[in-house]
């Protein structure tokens, strides 16, 4: 592969760290169970293709989300994964114990920018979700544990339409003075641009969160996922959520469609001159491999255009 060129531009991270989410947020919308066997694979695969920080399960209650039901079954699948990172999503205290119980040494609480949001996803308001959060955070980091708080509805809500950017702060804030490690700011129905992604990145800074703990997390609803990510490189932000083969979307946000698809966006980093660890064509093979498995061709430009050339 000869392609992309590499042409660096000025003042961008020298390495992203993809915090790669295909096989938790990725697979949790599909219809049908994947099973846990293809699951455990998909991970391998995407570990064997470069990938270091791979979200495998969630440890929320199977009548929510019956895709991850198998959380227990498929954690211990993955133990011979060295110096990979496999985060979990733990809802409350209880998926907590559940992941602690195996092992688990990083998590991520998830929480809504907006109370419409909030109430559809977790049936709290923003200020009891938080509440929620908060004895979980300390617990997790109570047993070395590395915590992510994602942050939904950062640029837009169904319900409510635009968000303020001052709300979007304030609950980042508290999620940082609970103790989260990271951040990951979501644009869940994929309605931002870039100069609003560098304007609220600009207030967090000022607020006291530094770039560095600030990953992003963008969909691509409106085929902006790219250019908002490049506007958050731009910033200095070096985490990047994608999914292999754009799988996923979000069940309690009919408008959201697929997240970032992982391929595009090691193909940009790459004409960037950005390192990112990762082998494009053994990530292409493996989502090829998934989109076989689902039973679907993959939403990926990317993916579809380098299984063309080699088809």
């Amino acid at each position: 592969m000869t392609l992309p060129m590499v042409v660096p531009a000025q003042d961008l991270p020298a390495r992203v760290r993809i915090h790669e989410v295909g096989a938790r947020d990725g697979l949790q919308n599909e219809k049908s169970v994947v099973a846990t066997e293809v699951k455990a694979e998909f991970v391998h695969r995407l570990a064997a293709a470069g990938l270091t920080t791979i979200e495998a399960t969630s440890f929320v209650h199977p009548k929510w989300v019956p895709q991850l039901a198998d959380a227990e079954a498929l954690f211990p699948m993955l133990g011979d994964l060295d110096g990979v990172a496999l985060p979990v999503l733990v809802p409350n205290e209880r998926g907590l114990d559940r992941a602690l119980a195996l092992g688990v040494n990083r998590i991520a609480v998830f929480a809504s920018a907006t109370e419409s949001f909030a109430k559809a996803n977790l049936n709290r308001t923003v200020d009891e979700s938080l509440a929620m959060f908060e004895p979980v955070v300390a617990r997790a980091k109570a047993d070395r544990a590395h915590v992510r708080g994602y942050l939904s509805m950062c640029f837009g809500d169904p319900w409510e339409g635009a968000v303020p950017v001052h709300q979007v702060v304030r609950v980042s804030k508290a999620l940082v003075d609970m103790g989260c490690d990271e951040l990951s700011l979501g644009d869940t129905i994929g309605v931002a641009t870039p100069a609003h992604v560098q304007a609220l990145l600009a207030e967090l800074n000022e607020e006291g969160v530094p770039t560095s703990a600030i990953g992003v997390h963008f969909h691509d609803t409106y085929g902006q996922a790219l250019s908002n990510t490049l506007a958050a490189l731009q910033h200095g932000v070096s985490t990047v959520d994608a999914s292999a083969g754009g799988l996923g979307g979000c069940p309690y946000a009919k408008s959201a469609t697929g997240n970032l698809a992982t391929e595009d966006l090691v193909w940009m980093l790459q004409g960037l001159g950005i390192d990112t660890g990762v082998d494009l064509g053994q990530l292409t093979a493996t989502s090829v491999w998934m989109a076989g498995q689902l039973g679907r061709p993959s939403p990926s430009r990317t993916v579809r255009a380098l299984s063309h050339q080699e088809s």
